[in-house]
């Protein structure tokens, strides 16, 4: 494996990682209003009906990186869920937003993590901190989910494109009100797997079989020129791509996705093989999946066994989420 652990492309763009800012105290009541106007009765229309079982989840792949806690490799047996092909969109996000009023964590504290290239020059003009270390995360203030690179940018045209700009928080709100929840990180990777033993991509362990872009990741040198030969710069449409065998689409690439659990690198060595939910505390949350940042050269983690994690308030341009439910 891998000597030294490359930084994940959301390594750092964590509420506490943002050191130079000074933040107001906030009131938790503010920041997480009761979720009412539930939204009609709870349904799995739509989403993939998965049967569980046994399958082998981690890696012990030489790309893998040991100190996330990818391996070892071993037999875990979840029961029968439910989970969606797609990220939650814009489109999506919006409805909870309307029929709930709530204000999720980016719009509360007033600001969220964006990615460089993307932010207008006259945004730019007023962005005062960087992240410290990777300084192609800009702190921009007025960037959130429905004005995702600042104040002066829309989701109207992209309403099919995954939101972001959601903490864990927000996500778990959002499946809250939608009567569903955040996948387990067990059930996140058996699902990303789409049914294959032990590959290192959702479809199998070449990354362009047939020199074809099967994912939206950074394409180019890392961080400064993309060349989009995948067809993105930023985010993709929920349904871009082929899914894979069980009907996933995105599990590689376009926005990281949050899942229930606590993170933590070595819990599950000696952790529970049947059903396993994480450690029962911690101060970071699990991600799957990788993101349109994600580059071999950088992060390298948009494999179906990678892991990544970030505080439970943090939010960024490329942090999304899907939801699942009990079968």
């Amino acid at each position: 494996m891998n000597e030294p652990t490359k930084p994940s492309c959301c390594s750092s763009t964590s509420r506490s990682a943002a050191q130079s800012i000074k933040l107001d105290s906030i009131n938790g009541s503010d920041t997480f209003p009761p979720i009412s106007n539930q939204s009609n009765t709870p349904s799995t229309d739509g989403m993939i009906y998965l049967p569980g079982g046994e399958f082998l989840m981690g890696t012990d792949d030489q790309e893998g990186f040991p100190q996330d806690g990818e391996g070892p490799v071993r037999s875990v047996s979840i029961r029968p869920f439910y989970i969606a092909p797609y990220t939650v969109t814009n489109a999506e996000f919006r409805e909870f937003i309307r029929a709930t009023g709530y204000k999720t964590e980016a719009e509360v504290f007033g600001w969220s993590f964006v990615f460089h290239l993307f932010v207008s020059a006259e945004t730019a003009a007023q962005v005062k901190h960087v992240v410290q270390n990777t300084p192609w995360w800009w702190n921009v203030e007025g960037a959130d989910w429905a004005h995702p690179e600042g104040p002066d940018s829309s989701i109207e045209d992209r309403l099919d494109h995954p939101v972001i700009h959601v903490s864990w928080n927000d996500a778990s709100a959002y499946c809250q009100w939608a009567g569903k929840r955040l996948p387990t990180e067990a059930e996140w990777e058996y699902a990303a797997r789409g049914g294959l033993v032990q590959k290192r991509y959702p479809w199998g362990d070449l990354l362009k079989p047939g020199s074809e872009h099967l994912c939206n990741i950074w394409q180019g040198k890392f961080p400064d020129k993309n060349n989009q030969s995948d067809g993105y710069a930023g985010t993709a449409p929920v349904h871009s791509f082929q899914p894979n065998g069980y009907g996933l689409y995105n599990v590689s690439g376009n926005v990281w996705e949050w899942c229930a659990d606590w993170f933590n690198p070595s819990w599950h060595i000696n952790g529970p093989r049947s059903n396993p939910h994480g450690p029962q505390q911690g101060v970071a949350r699990v991600m799957r999946g990788g993101s349109y940042l994600c580059h071999k050269s950088y992060c390298n983690r948009y494999r179906v066994a990678a892991r990544s994690s970030n505080t439970p308030d943090s939010s960024a341009g490329n942090m999304g989420f899907r939801c699942a439910a009990d079968a």
